[in-house]
């Protein structure tokens, strides 16, 4: 994928990671977008290298993949920022 597709890609990911975790989402959609696109390259290494799938593109199999790495993302963001608190 081109680096505009895993912006769009990643804003997506991000969104749906906010919309499936509780809670009040510390930043906005620029931290949104970041937080999306690492969680989909956390995402697609840790598929690739558990054979489960990865992110070649807009698959249904990328996006589940991608989803959990940004989960997973968003939530070490979040026990981070209570830590430093």
């Amino acid at each position: 994928m081109g680096i505009l597709s895993w912006i769009v890609f990643g804003l997506i990911v991000g969104a749906l990671a906010r919309w499936l975790l509780p809670g009040r989402h510390p930043g906005g959609l620029v931290k949104t977008m970041l937080l999306g696109i690492g969680g989909a390259l956390l995402g697609g290494y840790m598929g690739s290298r558990l054979e489960f799938g990865t992110t070649n593109g807009f698959t249904l199999e990328g996006l589940a993949v991608a989803t959990v790495g940004a989960v997973l993302v968003l939530v070490i963001y979040r026990v981070l920022l209570k830590l430093s608190r």
